[in-house]
């Protein structure tokens, strides 16, 4: 189990990531590929990037720098996982510029922690990883096998986020924490996550980021620093993963032409937590008046969520509109 011990400053900064963490996506889905774990959830998914990989040599050689990275059990070097809040270029950044000492002490860490397991294989040596090479081979991973699901995710993420900030907006800080159930339990001023091992994390008024994840399964993740940004990754729920048909006709029949074409955009295009009004305008080709008519349309009709974002009102699908754009 692990415990998070709170202060009263912790308790005032308590945050949700409202988008997907990319590095977290990418190394909860690599132990996914590695273990048959959520048939019904990543199945689909798995056996197509499983044989992707299969017949693809290319991408197999370009991603040869993060063999052994990510173990399907266990230790998980912290590096891999920066604090980035959540966008991709910072994120690479970051990782490239990690001391080589910090690196190669979580290595050492990585194989002596594998070197435990009965019949794993040990991680890579630290005089054998090139960071330039698993910055780019991270890069090539997300935008080859993540990238094309970018919506499903993200429509995913926003619904649990969602489910928070209402449960915020009911019970303030406590609502939110009690409705981590079940994978954690609020005791006041400790929450108890269901963890494999037993550790005890004191927040020291660092407060704690909640980082909801599509590829995250069973339960939540943390980095294993107690030193770093108090971070809890855990699981959304998530429908069984349908094979992509690649037919949006019925989307048109249902909608219309430009409705459809409308609720595409907003699935396909615009920034990491959503897009805004004026990109699907241009994606689309119509007038801004008529944008917001037809956004007004769609969100009554439970396709698509808006939410303000600075300056901007950002909107993102939701999984019924994932469902009727896939045909199903």
């Amino acid at each position: 189990m692990l415990r998070l011990h709170f202060t009263a400053d912790d308790l005032k900064n308590v945050r949700i990531l409202p988008s997907p963490d990319p590095m977290w996506e990418i190394v909860c889905s690599m132990c996914r590929l590695k273990t048959d774990q959520g048939r019904t959830e990543f199945g689909a998914w798995r056996d197509a990037t499983r044989d992707r990989l299969r017949h693809d040599e290319r991408l197999r050689l370009a991603l040869t720098p993060l063999r052994g990275l990510v173990p399907s059990t266990g230790y998980i070097p912290d590096f891999l996982t920066p604090d980035a809040s959540g966008e991709l270029p910072a994120a690479l950044d970051a990782i490239g510029a990690w001391p080589r000492h910090v690196v190669a002490d979580q290595l050492d860490r990585l194989n002596a922690a594998q070197s435990r397991l009965r019949g794993s294989v040990p991680g890579p040596r630290a005089d054998a990883v090139d960071l330039t090479g698993v910055v780019r081979a991270l890069g090539t991973y997300f935008d080859t096998l993540l990238r094309p699901h970018l919506p499903r995710i993200r429509a995913l993420v926003g619904a649990d986020v969602s489910l928070r900030s209402q449960a915020l907006l009911a019970g303030g800080v406590q609502g939110l924490l009690e409705s981590m159930a079940p994978y954690a339990t609020w005791r006041d001023p400790v929450l108890e996550v269901d963890y494999p091992v037993s550790r005890d994390v004191c927040l020291r008024g660092r407060g704690l980021l909640l980082v909801p994840s599509f590829f995250c399964w069973g339960r939540p993740t943390a980095p294993a620093d107690p030193d770093l940004p108090p971070t809890l990754v855990y699981p959304v729920a998530k429908p069984p993963w349908q094979p992509d048909r690649g037919d949006r006709r019925c989307a048109s029949r249902l909608l219309g032409r430009t409705r459809a074409a409308i609720l595409e955009a907003v699935a396909g295009r615009g920034r990491a937590d959503g897009c805004t009004s004026t990109d699907i305008a241009r994606a689309v080709g119509i007038a801004q008046s008529s944008i917001t008519y037809q956004m007004g349309v769609l969100r009554d009709g439970g396709l698509v969520s808006s939410r303000r974002s600075g300056k901007y009102v950002v909107h993102a699908v939701t999984p019924l509109g994932l469902r009727i754009l896939d045909g199903a």
